[in-house]
C-alpha cells in the first residue's frame, strides 16, 4: 500500500449528497432559530421599557457572535466534504482552529469592553 493510497479517501456520491443535504438542513434550521431569537429579542424590547440600551447591545452582539461562530463551523464542516486527502483535511482543520481562536479572542475583547461600558453607564445613572 503506497503512502498516497493510504492518505486518500473519498465519499461516495450518495454519502456526499446526504451530507450536503444535512448541512443545508442544519443551515436552514439555524437561520430559523436566529430569526426566532431576533423576533423574541424585539418583542422583549417592545414590552420591556426598563431594558437598558447596554443590555440590548450585549444581547445583540452575543447573537451576532453566535451566528458568526455557527456559520464558521458549518462552512468548515462543508469544506471537509470536499477534501481530497488527509493532508487537505489537516490543513483545513488547522486553518479553522486558527481562525476561530482569533475570532473568539476578538469577540471576548469586544464583549468585555461592551460590558465595562454598560457597567459604567449603569453606575452613572444611579448617581
Amino acid at each position: 500500500m503506497t503512502d498516497q493510497s493510504h492518505d486518500r479517501f473519498e465519499l461516495s456520491p450518495e454519502m456526499r449528497n446526504m451530507a450536503e443535504s444535512s448541512f443545508k438542513q442544519a443551515r436552514d434550521a439555524f437561520d430559523k432559530l436566529l430569526a426566532n431569537a431576533e423576533a423574541a429579542a424585539g418583542s422583549l424590547e417592545e414590552r420591556g421599557a426598563s431594558l437598558r440600551a447596554g443590555a440590548k447591545d450585549i444581547g445583540a452582539r452575543a447573537i451576532a457572535f453566535a451566528e458568526s461562530n455557527v456559520q464558521a463551523s458549518l462552512d468548515y464542516a462543508q469544506s471537509l466534504l470536499h477534501a481530497k486527502d488527509l493532508t487537505e483535511v489537516m490543513r483545513l482543520h488547522s486553518e479553522y482552529v486558527q481562525a476561530q481562536m482569533r475570532a473568539l479572542t476578538e469577540q471576548a475583547s469586544e464583549m468585555g469592553q461592551l460590558v465595562s461600558r454598560t457597567a459604567i453607564d449603569a453606575t452613572k445613572a444611579k448617581h
